[in-house]
């Protein structure tokens, strides 16, 4: 495993759209292995391989319930509306409101193929529409209502990135 280098905002490759995997391989099993470390090690609630500088759709979660692997995700049910405080690994230090939905359903594989659902509310139904959007080469910035002054927030804000 390597911590890999985390492309930012400057880098135009953020801004394109990845592709779908169709190989299930072992490099596929290593870039997930080296993005989940090089999310832990930013730290980050998620990390989406276009980060990496790699076009494919794939991303790592972990909203403090272990460690996620979405290829292929799709948000396939919403529920809810909800204005939460983001940032993003891409963006170091900028936070902003974004609505999100309070709940999501992403179908996706696993890094086998296999075909999975899961269900997402508060911070992972966020984390999963923000790694989502990496695909597509949107970022949170994009969708905030509005920026934050870090010098201004509440003390014991936890500025975890997305």
């Amino acid at each position: 495993m390597a911590i890999r280098n985390i492309r930012t905002e400057e880098d135009e490759i953020l801004r394109k759209h990845s592709r779908e995997v169709v190989k299930f391989d072992s490099r596929l099993h290593e870039l997930l292995d080296d993005m989940a470390e090089t999310m832990y090690a930013a730290p980050g609630v998620g990390l989406a391989a276009v980060q990496v500088g790699i076009l494919k759709r794939v991303a790592v979660i972990d909203d403090g319930e272990g460690l996620i692997e979405v290829i292929n995700g799709k948000v396939v049910e919403t529920s809810g509306s909800k204005i939460d405080i983001e940032g993003c690994l891409s963006i170091p230090e900028v936070y902003g409101r974004v609505e999100r939905p309070e709940k999501v359903v992403v179908n996706y594989q696993d890094r086998f193929g296999n075909a999975k659902a899961i269900e997402g509310e508060g911070l992972l139904a966020v984390a999963l529409c923000h790694e989502l959007d990496h695909f597509d080469g949107i970022l949170f910035s994009d969708k905030a209502i509005e920026f934050l002054d870090l010098n201004s927030m509440e003390e014991g804000f936890d500025d975890q990135q997305i």
